[in-house]
C-alpha cells in the first residue's frame, strides 16, 4: 500500500481549499437557491469577441503561438495600457500573455521569490496570493485592513510591516472581496515608503475596468518611481466577461519580464490561440462594450448598497469591482455561521469574509453581477432571515 502522507507536498496539503468555491458547490446542490457568491459577469462575452474566436478556428488558427503571446495581441495590450494608464510597454519585451491572471500572478512571485522571502499581503483580498506565496517557499505577512480607512492599506502599516526579509509587495486593487480602490495620493503614499528599497510590487488589476471613482483607475506603475519596481497583471475575465476564455497578461520591466517569460515557458508554452485572437479583437474594438457593463454594474451597486443598508447590515460604498461586503455585527453571528445558516434556511448564497483571510471575520461578501430582480430578491430573503434570529 502506498503512504501518501510521505509522498505529498506537506505544503500543497496543510492549504486549505478555497472558501468561495465551497458554498457555491453546497448551493449547486440545493433547489431554489439565489446566489450572490461568484464573482463572474451575467453578460455573455461580446458577439463580435466570440466571432473573432469562431474566425479564428475556421481560419486553421490552431497552432502553438510564441511563448509571449500573439505580436498583434502584445501590441494591443501596449496600447491599451497606454491610452488607458498612460504607462508605455514595449510589446516585444515587456508584455506577457498568460492563463488568465492566476498563472500572471504565479509567475511572478515565483520568479522574484526565494525560501524564507517575505511577501506583503494586504487582507481582506482574494484568496490566491497566501498560498502561491507559501508554494513559492515565501512568508505572507498579513496586513489586515480596516473599514475605518475604506480597506486601503495604509502608509504606515505599510512601513511597519517591511523587514530586511520583505521582497514583493502586493497590491490587490480595487480588491476583491470589499470594493476598495486605492486613489493617486494612497500610491504616492506607498510609492514614499519603497523609495530607496528593493521591494517589488504586484500590482493586480484584474477589476481596473470597474472603478467607479470620478478619476477612475490609477495604476501604481504610472506613479513616479513606481514603473521600475511594479509588475502588472490583468486580464480578460471581469471587464470583457471572458472568464472561460482563461486569458490574461502581465507587464512590467524587461529585466523582471524575461524570467517571468521562462517560468511560463517552462509550466505552460503558451496562452490558447483561440482566445487570444477574440481578445485581439476585444481590445481593438469593445471599449463601448466595457463601458456598458460598467454603466450596469454601477446601477447594481447603488442598489445592492442601499439594499444592504436598508436592512441594517452596514455596507460601506465599494468603489470597485463587483462585491459589496456588508458588516454582520449586528446579528452577533461569525461570517462562517451567518453564511451556514443564511444558505440552509433562506436559501441565499454568500461568501464568509474570513474566506479573505481574518480581517474579513464579521462580514460577507456579496457579488452585484446579477441581474436586478436577482439581488433584490436575496435582500429580501437576507431582512427576513435577519428579522427571525432577532426575535
Amino acid at each position: 500500500m502506498m503512504d501518501y502522507s510521505k509522498i505529498l507536498n506537506k505544503t500543497v496539503t496543510e492549504m486549505k481549499p478555497s472558501g468561495i468555491r465551497k458554498f457555491f458547490d453546497i448551493a449547486a446542490t440545493m433547489e431554489d437557491v439565489i446566489s450572490l457568491g461568484v464573482g463572474e459577469p451575467d453578460f455573455q462575452t461580446p458577439w463580435e469577441v466570440r466571432k473573432a474566436g469562431i474566425t479564428s478556428l475556421e481560419r486553421g488558427k490552431t497552432k502553438y503561438t510564441s511563448n509571449r503571446g500573439l505580436d498583434e495581441l502584445r501590441n494591443e495590450i501596449s496600447k491599451y495600457m497606454k491610452r488607458k494608464c498612460n504607462i508605455s510597454y514595449n510589446p516585444s519585451s515587456e508584455v506577457l500573455v498568460t492563463v488568465g491572471g492566476s498563472e500572471a500572478i504565479d509567475a511572478a512571485i515565483r520568479a522574484i521569490v526565494s525560501y524564507g522571502d517575505e511577501v506583503i499581503i494586504p487582507q481582506p483580498s482574494y484568496v490566491c496570493y497566501e498560498p502561491i506565496t507559501e508554494l513559492a517557499g515565501g512568508k505572507p505577512v498579513i496586513i489586515e485592513t480596516k473599514a475605518e480607512d475604506d480597506f486601503k492599506l495604509t502608509k504606515k502599516q505599510l512601513a511597519d510591516a517591511i523587514t530586511d526579509k520583505t521582497k514583493v509587495l502586493i497590491l490587490p486593487y480595487p480588491c476583491n472581496p470589499t470594493g476598495a480602490v486605492m486613489e493617486r495620493k494612497d500610491l504616492e503614499d506607498i510609492a514614499e515608503v519603497l523609495d530607496g528599497t528593493n521591494i517589488m510590487v504586484i500590482s493586480d488589476e484584474i477589476y481596473s475596468e470597474l472603478t467607479f471613482t470620478e478619476s477612475g483607475h490609477i495604476s501604481p506603475a504610472s506613479i513616479d518611481g513606481m514603473f521600475e519596481r511594479t509588475i502588472t497583471v490583468n486580464g480578460f475575465s471581469k471587464a470583457f466577461s471572458m472568464t472561460g476564455w482563461r486569458l490574461g497578461y502581465a507587464c512590467g520591466p524587461e529585466e523582471i519580464m524575461s524570467q517571468i517569460t521562462k517560468i511560463h515557458q517552462y509550466a505552460i508554452m503558451c496562452a490558447p490561440t483561440t482566445s487570444q485572437y477574440a481578445a485581439t479583437w476585444a481590445l481593438k474594438h469593445c471599449d463601448g462594450d466595457v463601458s456598458h457593463m460598467r454603466n450596469e454594474y454601477n446601477r447594481r451597486r447603488r442598489l445592492i448598497t442601499k439594499g444592504f443598508n436598508d436592512i441594517g447590515l452596514t455596507c460601506r460604498e465599494p468603489l470597485g469591482a463587483f462585491y459589496a461586503f456588508p458588516s454582520i455585527e449586528c446579528t452577533g453571528m461569525s461570517s462562517d455561521e451567518f453564511c451556514e445558516k443564511l444558505l440552509s434556511e433562506y436559501r441565499v448564497a454568500v461568501v464568509p469574509g474570513n474566506a479573505f483571510g481574518k480581517g474579513g471575520e464579521g462580514f460577507f461578501r456579496a457579488s452585484y453581477c446579477y441581474s436586478t430582480e436577482h439581488i433584490l430578491e436575496a435582500i429580501d430573503r437576507i431582512d427576513r432571515f435577519i428579522k427571525k434570529h432577532k426575535e
